[in-house]
């Protein structure tokens, strides 16, 4: 059996990012090594309980590391309102027994880097304000990690917390301007992808349904951003972050793509946080963002059910 590849999450639990950790902990492919935690969904309180939780919930002993409490520099709305006050749908669970990890989140960043050097599949499904913090610490970061999967932006300026900005970009612009400059290849699944990517509502409660314990908790957690979602969004669910994992996890699912340059509006204005794509190649600049415009939605599926119905 070929050696399993290293994957390194920084995350920001969050109903959604607990789906994509949990396809996470079922790919046989993939070593897990540690879960960095941003605040982004809610606060670092919330977001570092949350993913203790899920840890003991799928029953994997995989370290969690603390990070940033906030954005780098202005303060930010969290998306509480969506994914409960507590990030998992205010239902009241009860703590893990597991403990954090006394390391700050950028610092493990720097040092899983070095220990799976070439091998690393870091994957971000919340704001980049630990990665670049750890970029500021140590530029040379970029050059250990094999591939670097991003979930975050909208290409063409289809926002989900503005007109024009996806939330895990408008939450701490300037980090990802930092992370985007810093990383010469970077793979993006955005918002926009996502949406063209939605679950059935009815298909979802039968994949929640599972004799397991993963659904179980999960269907509790969900309850919330779910009827939120039928509320506003109709028949589809979207689950960005399991979208992107999908990527990272299985990215002969890839069915087309485009590879273009990209950068980070920091201003204050109505496009704050957008990710401005240079779709024309107008700029000069290089082909950094490899941006999934479409995957097999029946492979993401699969692996959605799959993880939930795991035991």
């Amino acid at each position: 059996m070929s050696e399993k590849i290293p994957l390194l999450i920084d995350t920001d639990p969050g109903v959604d990012d607990a789906l994509a950790l949990l396809l996470a902990f079922n790919d046989p492919r993939h070593d897990v090594v540690g879960l960095t935690i941003a605040a982004g969904n809610v606060g670092l309180r919330h977001t570092v309980a949350n993913a203790l939780k899920l840890c003991e919930v799928a029953g994997v002993d995989v370290p969690v590391f603390a990070g940033c409490a906030g954005p780098l520099l202005h303060p930010a709305p969290d998306a509480g309102y969506v994914h409960g006050q507590d990030g998992f749908g205010d239902v009241g669970y009860e703590p893990a027994r597991q403990q954090v990890q006394a390391e700050h989140a950028a610092l493990a960043i720097l040092r899983l880097s070095h220990e799976h050097a070439g091998k690393l599949l870091l994957v971000a499904l919340g704001p980049l304000t630990n990665i670049a913090l750890a970029l500021k610490l140590d530029p040379t970061l970029p050059e250990r990690v094999a591939r670097f999967v991003v979930m975050g932006g909208s290409v063409t300026g289809h926002g989900n917390i503005t007109p024009a900005a996806e939330f895990n970009i408008y939450f701490d612009p300037e980090a990802a301007h930092i992370v985007f400059e810093a990383f010469a290849h970077i793979d993006l699944a955005d918002w926009e992808g996502t949406i063209a990517h939605g679950l059935h509502h009815e298909r979802v409660e039968q994949w929640l349904a599972a004799d397991s314990e993963r659904a179980r908790f999960y269907e509790r957690i969900s309850k919330k951003t779910r009827e939120w979602s039928a509320d506003r969004r109709g028949d589809y669910w979207h689950s960005a972050d399991a979208y992107a994992m999908a990527f990272a996890l299985a990215p002969d699912g890839v069915l087309e793509e485009a590879q273009r340059p990209l950068s980070i509006e920091l201003g204050h204005g109505h496009a704050r946080g957008m990710t401005v794509v240079d779709w024309q190649r107008q700029s000069g600049r290089p082909d950094r963002a490899r941006i999934l415009l479409r995957y097999d939605q029946a492979r993401l599926e699969g692996l959605i059910r799959d993880a939930l119905a795991a035991v």
